[in-house]
């Protein structure tokens, strides 16, 4: 029987420094489809688009949201990629999507460190991320659980331009 659910519409961040590196963050919990495996808890700043809400919009909003994070200036972003979820059992807020449908956005970061703060509390959202760090773009991929791995792959090589 074929899946009726949907993509959900979703927007993800490749956050750059001025040394080319990216900033991800570590997910402190384990959340039905987004689930986390033990060394893959790093993954880079992403959110659904709120209906009626455009994408460069959302992006700055959940950059914001997650991080804490208002100086970025836009660069480029990539044509909508998507991933499935891995199967999961039970109740969730994500369980009508099949997976996601993803814009990536990449933006440079002209705020200083001391700006990123994770752990508080945004936009009525709990925070996802106890720790962040800068990574380069193209390890990404092997940090972040394997049902993201090719999508990750892809904004690595569209916005390698923008690494270090």
């Amino acid at each position: 029987m074929p899946d009726s659910r949907t993509y959900r519409p979703n927007v993800g961040i490749a956050l750059f420094n001025a040394s080319g590196k990216v900033l991800i963050g570590r997910r402190f919990k384990d959340d039905g489809p987004e689930i986390i495996l033990p060394g893959l808890e790093w993954q880079m700043p992403q959110g659904g688009i709120d209906a009626d809400e455009n994408p460069r919009d959302a992006v700055l909003r959940e950059l914001w949201e997650e991080t804490g994070v208002v100086h970025a200036d836009y660069l480029a972003e990539t044509d909508w990629l998507t991933y499935e979820f891995p199967p999961f059992h039970g109740s969730h807020r994500l369980a009508s999507f099949c997976g996601q449908r993803q814009k990536w956005f990449a933006l440079r970061f002209t705020g200083s460190d001391d700006e990123i703060d994770p752990l508080t509390p945004r936009g009525g959202q709990p925070a996802e991320f106890d720790a962040w760090r800068w990574e380069r773009l193209d390890r990404v991929a092997d940090l972040v659980v394997p049902f993201r791995n090719e999508v990750y792959r892809t904004v690595a090589r569209q916005f390698a331009k923008f690494a270090g």
